[in-house]
C-alpha cells in the first residue's frame, strides 16, 4: 500500500516485543507492525522460529516467514541464560507490548513473570497467547490451533453430514486468535491512557475460534439444539450452495435474504417456487433445500461460469466465483483493492503477499519490508539499548544471543 513520506503511521512510536512462535502472536505483532509499531522479534540463538522451515521455500529461504516476519527487526537472545534474562528486562523497561505464548510458568521459571516484567515497567502490556489460558485443567497442556478448531464445535459442524468432522487445511484459530490478541492490545493500550498502568492480556486460542461459530452455545441453553453437519447448505436459507458450471467450475450462491431468494428464483426460471408457503421464510426453504438445490444447480449446469456470473449480476442476485489461489492473484476486485501487494526483498527480489488488513484514509498502514533473517538486527538493537560492543560481544560468548 503506498503511504505519502510525511504520513506517520497510527502505531509509531509503539514498541512492541514478540517472543512468540507459531502462529498467533507473531501474526498478532505482525498486525501491529503493519501500522508503524517498530516490532521486534526475539528468537533462540540457535532455534529460530519454526515458521521459518514451514511450507515451501525458495533458495533455502522459507516463504511462510516472509509474510509472518514482515515489519518486524529480528535479534537472538536466550531467555533461559543470565544474560538473556537480564537483557530482555532491559528491553522490557523500554517497550509497551510483549507477545509471547510459551506455556504457562515458563517465563516465571526463568524470571520474566508478571512480577519482574512490571516491576521494570508498570506500563508494559502482557500479551500471552496459549492454546488453553494461563488457568484451569488444561492449561498445562500444549495447544494449537487445529485443537482450537476442535474443541470450539467448529469441526463438528464442518463437513458432509455422511462424513467426517472437518478441519480447516490452513491456520483458521490462530489467524481468529491473532486478530483477537491484537484487538485486546489496543485495548488495553487505551486502557493505559486512563490508568497509567499496564495490564495482562490472558488470550486462550480456545476462546476466539468459539466466538466466531456464532449463537450455539445459546441455542442449546435454550433448545437442547446441537447443529449437525451440514455440508454447504445453511440451517437459516436456501438456496445456499456451490454448483459446477458446463465449463467445470464452480460458483457459490447465498440467499439469506428473501429478496435475493425470490431474484435467484426468477433467474433461474421456477417463480411457482416463490408462491409456495415455505417459501417465505430462510428456515422453511432450508427445509426444502433438495427441491431448491436441484432447481438452481440444474439451471447453473448448463452454463458456464462467466455466463452464470453475469446473469446472476444482472439480476442483482448474489454469487461468486470459488477461486483457487491463481485466481485471487487474477482477480479484478482484488487488483483494484491491491489486497495482494508486491513487497521488494532483497533474498528474493520483488514477492508478492496480502497487504494490511484494511485501509485507513489519514493514516494508513504499509509493509516496510518482508521478514527478515535469523538475528538480523540484534547488533542495531542492543545497541540502541546502550550495549556497548563489548557487552554485546560478551553476550555472543555466553551464547545468550
Amino acid at each position: 500500500m503506498t503511504r505519502t513520506p510525511d504520513t506517520t503511521p497510527p502505531l509509531h512510536g509503539l514498541r512492541v516485543l514478540d517472543l512468540a512462535t507459531l502462529f498467533a502472536g507473531p501474526l498478532a505483532a505482525m498486525m501491529l507492525g503493519d501500522f508503524g509499531a517498530d516490532v521486534i522479534k526475539v528468537e533462540h540463538p540457535r532455534k529460530p522460529d519454526p515458521s521459518r522451515g514451514h511450507g515451501p521455500a525458495k533458495d533455502g529461504v522459507g516463504l511462510w516467514w516472509k509474510v509472518l516476519g514482515r515489519n518486524k527487526r529480528t535479534i537472538t537472545l536466550d531467555l533461559s541464560a543470565p544474560g538473556g534474562r537480564n537483557t530482555l528486562l532491559r528491553m522490557a523497561a523500554e517497550a509497551d507490548v510483549i507477545v509471547e505464548n510459551f506455556r504457562p510458568g515458563t517465563l516465571e521459571r526463568w524470571g520474566l513473570g508478571w512480577e519482574e516484567l512490571s516491576t521494570v515497567n508498570p506500563e508494559l502490556v502482557l500479551a500471552r497467547v496459549t492454546g488453553f489460558g494461563q488457568f484451569g485443567p488444561y492449561s498445562h497442556r500444549p495447544g494449537f490451533g487445529t485443537l482450537a478448531e476442535a474443541m470450539s464445535g467448529f469441526a463438528a459442524i464442518t463437513g458432509e453430514p455422511d462424513g467426517p468432522p472437518t478441519l480447516p487445511p490452513f491456520g483458521l484459530a490462530d489467524s481468529i486468535a491473532a486478530l483477537a490478541t491484537a484487538y485486546a492490545v489496543m485495548t488495553a493500550l487505551t486502557a493505559r491512557t486512563t490508568t497509567g498502568r499496564g495490564q495482562v492480556v490472558d488470550m486462550a486460542i480456545i476462546e476466539p475460534m468459539l466466538s466466531v461459530i456464532g449463537p450455539h452455545p445459546l441455542w442449546y441453553d435454550q433448545l437442547g439444539y446441537v447443529q449437525p453437519r451440514t455440508g454447504n447448505r445453511s440451517r437459516n436459507n436456501a438456496p445456499r450452495n456451490t454448483y459446477r458450471t458446463s465449463d467445470g467450475s464452480w460458483v457459490a450462491v447465498s440467499t439469506s435474504a428473501q429478496s435475493i431468494a425470490e431474484r435467484v428464483l426468477r433467474l433461474v426460471g421456477r417463480p411457482e417456487l416463490i408462491d409456495e408457503p415455505w417459501f417465505a421464510d430462510g428456515t422453511s426453504r432450508a427445509a426444502h433445500a433438495d427441491e431448491l438445490d436441484e432447481a438452481v444447480g440444474t439451471w447453473i449446469a448448463r452454463h458456464t461460469r462467466d455466463e452464470a456470473m453475469t446473469a446472476f449480476e444482472k439480476a442483482e442476485a448474489a454469487i461468486a466465483p470459488v477461486y483457487d489461489v491463481r485466481d485471487v492473484m487474477e482477480d479484478p476486485q482484488f487488483r483494484a483493492l491491491d489486497t495482494v501487494t508486491e513487497v521488494p526483498d532483497p533474498e528474493l527480489g520483488p514477492i508478492r503477499m496480502q497487504n494490511v488488513l484494511f485501509r485507513l484514509s489519514e493514516t494508513p498502514g504499509a509493509i516496510r519490508w518482508a521478514g527478515r533473517p535469523h538475528g538480523a538486527d540484534t547488533a542495531e538493537v542492543l545497541a540502541e539499548l546502550g550495549l556497548t560492543p563489548a557487552e554485546i560481544g560478551a553476550l555472543r560468548g555466553e551464547g545468550a544471543v
